[in-house]
C-alpha cells in the first residue's frame, strides 16, 4: 500500500487536555488491572477448599471472566500508550495506513484510533479471513 505523507499538527490547546485524560485512563485501567488480579481465585490463592463439580466449574468461570477482562484492559492501556508515543512524537491523528489524516470525529469518540474509517474497515476484513 502506497503511504501518503500528511503533515498535520494539532494545537497544544487541543492535545494538552488529551494528554491530561489519556494519562487518567491509563492510571484507571492500572488500577483496574490490579483489582481483577486480586479477584482471580486461580492468582489470588483463595480457591475454595470444596472440590465440588459446582465449585470448580464457579472457580473455573471466575478465572476465565477475570483473564478475559485483564487482557482486554491490557490491550486498552498499550492502545493508550501508543496514543501518548504518537502525540509526544507529532504523529497523533495520522493514519498507520494511508498516512492521511484521521476523522477528527472518530478522534474524538476514539482518542486512541491509529486507523482512518476505511483503513480500519479494511484491517478488520483482513482479520476476519
Amino acid at each position: 500500500m502506497e503511504q501518503k505523507s500528511q503533515k498535520i499538527s494539532f494545537p497544544a490547546s487541543v492535545l494538552a487536555p488529551l494528554v491530561s485524560f489519556l494519562r487518567g485512563e491509563q492510571k484507571k485501567l492500572k488500577l483496574t488491572k490490579k483489582e481483577l488480579k486480586k479477584a482471580d481465585p486461580f492468582i489470588a490463592g483463595r480457591r475454595d477448599e470444596d472440590n465440588s463439580v459446582d465449585s470448580d466449574v464457579a472457580e473455573n468461570v471466575e478465572h476465565d471472566r477475570t483473564y478475559a477482562m485483564r487482557r482486554q484492559v491490557t490491550r486498552s492501556i498499550i492502545a493508550v500508550k501508543k496514543t501518548l508515543t504518537r502525540i509526544k512524537l507529532g504523529s497523533y491523528g495520522i493514519c498507520a495506513g494511508c498516512g492521511l489524516m484521521i476523522d477528527t470525529d472518530r478522534l474524538a469518540i476514539t482518542p486512541t484510533a491509529e486507523y482512518c474509517i476505511n483503513c480500519e474497515i479494511k484491517k478488520e476484513k483482513k482479520n476476519r479471513v
